[in-house]
């Protein structure tokens, strides 16, 4: 009976250092996943504010053609990247956040939290920081039909998910009713 308790204090002290273990990969865990909801939410502000900038007034035919191609994009739209960041326990860090080169109008933003993992039995992880990336687009949600003639009034048209509508240049639609924004694997 007395040669089994040094194998229970053993077995208990190696359960309890286990525990405090999985404890730590859980917080690690739970601070990389914080990270990446402050990347998305940075990715999406910075792409709904890009799409949210563009002027529609300005375009004429080829413009709306070009638009809905994917062949024009709207503008920078990283300086809502940062605020959504902060608000969700980041900042935009690494590569920051970018414009899309490769022909989509989207932005690929970079975050690093702003708190640390912290004190676990694990050493190394007091001063470490989940970094993460998320890319967003904006893509339309319609197509556009140019006006059979040039003289015409308007445009064109467009077909919205099923919806016609006639463009008109006097009352054009918001932007957030032409292109939606949504979150991308890259």
């Amino acid at each position: 009976m007395g040669q089994a308790s040094p194998l229970y204090v053993f077995m208990v002290a190696s359960l309890l250092f286990l525990a405090l273990a999985f404890f730590a990969v859980g917080q690690a865990g739970a601070t990389r996943n914080g990270a990446q909801s402050a990347a998305d939410a940075a990715a999406l502000a910075a792409a709904k504010e890009s799409r949210d900038r563009f002027l529609l007034d300005d375009l004429d035919l080829a413009g709306w053609e070009d638009l809905f191609d994917g062949d024009l994009m709207g503008e920078d739209g990283c300086t809502a990247s940062g605020h959504y960041a902060a608000r969700n326990g980041a900042a935009v860090a690494g590569e920051g956040c970018v414009m899309l080169g490769d022909g989509r109008w989207g932005f690929r933003v970079t975050v690093r939290s702003t708190k640390p993992v912290g004190d676990t039995v694990l050493p190394g992880t007091e001063d470490r920081h989940a970094v993460a990336t998320a890319t967003a687009v904006v893509v339309p949600r319609c197509t556009f039909e140019p006006a059979d003639d040039k003289d015409a009034p308007s445009p064109g048209s467009l077909d919205c998910e099923g919806t016609d509508l006639d463009l008109d240049p006097d009352d054009l639609p918001d932007m957030s009713d032409l292109f939606k924004v949504r979150l991308t694997e890259d």
